[in-house]
C-alpha cells in the first residue's frame, strides 16, 4: 500500500487530501489509520513534521461520516482532541477543516487567551468534533457549557509536552468526563515513564506505533555550533543574518522577554522580525504566525513552549539562540526546518555556560555537531574546550544548501528558490 486510496478512507475525504497535493502516505499514516479504522486503541511515538496530524484527524472524520444522525436532536462533540498550546490546536482545527470540507460535520476549537464567550456560542450551536487545550476545556466544564458524554474518540496529541507544561491532572479530569466505552488514541514525541504511565491508564490495549527515533530527525538537518561569548550572540545574529541564503528562519531563546530583545535587535538592524511567546495576546500570536508564513516577516523568535505545533513551509534555517537545557527541545526546535523528510540547517549559539548543554545534545543525537568558527566573534577559549565538536570547514561562513541539500557552503550565492514541502 504506498497511496492513500489504498486505506480505504471515504471518497469525499480522499478528494480533499488529493486536493492538497498530497498521494503518498507518511510511514506514520501509514501505520495508523488502517488501525484507528479498525476501531483499536492507538500509542503512537512520533515527532512533529512526520504528518501524525492527518493520521488521526483523517480517521476521525471518516468514522463520524459514516454515522451523523444526532441523538435527541443534539449536537454534541463526538471526538475530542487535546493539545498542548494553542497554536497546535489551531493548526489540528485547520487540518480538519480542510480535509473535512467535503462532510456535513462541524468542528470547534477553544484554548485561552482569547473570550469564552465567543467559544460558547460556537459550542451551543453544537459541534462534532472539538479540539481545546486543557485549560480552557475545563473552564467550560467547570461552567456546564460543554457536554462530553458523547465523546467517541479521544486523541491525546503531544503527552510529552503536556507532562512539561503541567497538564496531567487535567487530562486526568478530563478523561474521566468521557465515556469509559471509547476510542483513545496516544501522540508524543518521547516516551519517559511518566508518559508511559499515562498512556496505560488511558488506553485499552493499544496498538504500538513508533517512527522517526530521536536520532533519525537530527541527522537530516546539517548542524553547527558557533562558540561565543554571552555578549557577543546579537552581534553574531546580525552578521549571519547579512546571508540572503537564510531566507525564513525560526529563532529560539529561553525566556519571553529574551525573544523580545532577539526580535527588536533584529529590526533595528533591518530584518522584519517579530516574536512570539505566552505573553503575547492570541492575536498578536497569530498576527506574527500569518507574517512569518507569507514571507513579510523574514525571522520569528519564539520560546521552546509557542513554538509547538507552528507547522510553516519554506524554513530555510533554525537558530538556537540560546540553547536548551532539555536535549529533546533542541530536536523539537530543529526539526523545524526538516518537515516531512526535507533537509535543513541548524545554528547554535554556545557560551561558556551552555557547553554542558552541549555535550548532552550531541549524547542524545548521537553525533557530534560541528563547530564553524569562521565568524568576527568565534570563542577560541570556548571552542578549545576538548570534547565539543569536530572542526568544519573555516574559509567560508557561508550556509548555503545546494540542490541536493548537502550543505555546500559557496561564496556569493545567488539566492534562488527553495520548493516548499509539508506532510498531510
Amino acid at each position: 500500500m504506498t497511496d492513500f486510496l489504498g486505506l480505504k478512507l471515504a471518497p469525499t475525504i480522499l478528494r480533499a487530501v488529493e486536493a492538497e497535493g498530497y498521494t503518498t502516505p507518511t510511514p506514520i499514516q501509514l501505520q495508523s489509520i488502517p488501525a484507528l479504522l479498525e476501531g483499536h486503541d492507538l500509542l503512537g511515538v512520533a515527532q512533529t513534521g512526520t504528518g501524525k496530524t492527518a493520521a488521526f484527524s483523517l480517521p476521525i472524520l471518516h468514522r463520524l461520516q459514516e454515522k451523523t444522525v444526532h441523538q435527541d436532536g443534539r449536537r454534541t462533540p463526538r471526538a475530542l482532541v487535546l493539545a498542548p498550546t494553542r497554536e497546535l490546536a489551531g493548526q489540528i482545527g485547520e487540518s480538519l477543516r480542510t480535509y473535512g470540507q467535503h462532510l456535513g460535520l462541524r468542528h470547534a476549537v477553544v484554548f485561552g487567551g482569547t473570550s469564552i464567550r465567543n467559544q460558547i456560542r460556537i459550542l451551543s450551536r453544537g459541534v462534532d468534533i472539538l479540539v481545546a487545550t486543557p485549560g480552557r476545556l475545563l473552564d467550560l466544564m467547570n461552567q456546564r457549557q460543554v457536554r462530553l458524554d458523547r465523546v467517541e474518540i479521544f486523541v491525546l496529541d503531544e503527552a510529552d509536552r503536556m507532562l512539561d507544561m503541567g497538564f496531567i491532572p487535567d487530562v486526568k479530569k478530563i478523561s474521566a468526563a468521557i465515556p469509559k466505552k471509547r476510542q483513545t488514541v496516544l501522540f508524543s514525541a518521547t516516551m519517559p515513564k511518566s508518559v508511559q504511565s499515562l498512556a496505560d491508564g488511558l488506553l485499552n490495549d493499544p496498538v504500538h506505533v513508533e517512527v522517526a527515533p530521536t536520532s533519525t530527525t537530527a541527522e537530516r538537518v546539517e548542524q553547527h555550533v558557533l562558540f561565543v561569548h554571552k555578549d557577543k550572540k546579537r552581534a553574531l545574529l546580525a552578521e549571519l543574518m547579512n546571508d540572503r541564503s537564510i531566507e525564513r528562519v525560526l529563532i529560539f531563546t529561553r525566556t519571553k522577554h529574551g525573544a523580545d530583545r532577539v526580535a527588536r535587535h533584529l529590526d533595528d538592524h533591518g530584518v522584519r522580525s517579530d516574536a512570539i511567546h505566552g505573553n503575547k495576546a492570541q492575536n498578536a500570536r497569530e498576527r506574527a504566525l500569518n507574517g512569518f508564513r507569507n514571507g513579510k516577516i523574514r525571522a520569528l523568535v519564539a520560546t521552546d513552549i509557542a513554538a509547538r505545533g507552528i507547522d510553516v513551509d519554506g524554513v530555510t534555517h533554525v537558530i538556537n539562540f540560546e540553547l536548551p537545557n532539555d536535549p529533546e527541545s533542541y530536536v523539537h526546535r530543529i526539526g523545524r526546518t526538516a518537515r516531512a523528510g526535507a533537509t535543513g540547517i541548524a545554528l547554535s549559539f554556545c557560551d561558556r555556560e551552555e557547553r554542558g548543554y552541549l555535550r548532552d545534545i550531541e549524547k542524545t543525537i548521537r553525533q557530534t555537531v560541528t563547530v564553524n568558527e569562521d565568524h568576527s566573534y568565534h570563542a577560541a577559549d570556548i571552542a578549545n574546550d576538548p570534547g565539543h565538536g569536530k572542526r568544519g570547514p573555516s574559509k567560508n561562513g557561508n550556509f548555503r544548501k545546494n540542490n541536493n541539500g548537502s550543505g555546500q557552503r559557496r561564496r556569493n550565492p545567488k539566492r534562488g528558490s527553495r520548493p516548499s514541502v509539508k506532510a498531510a
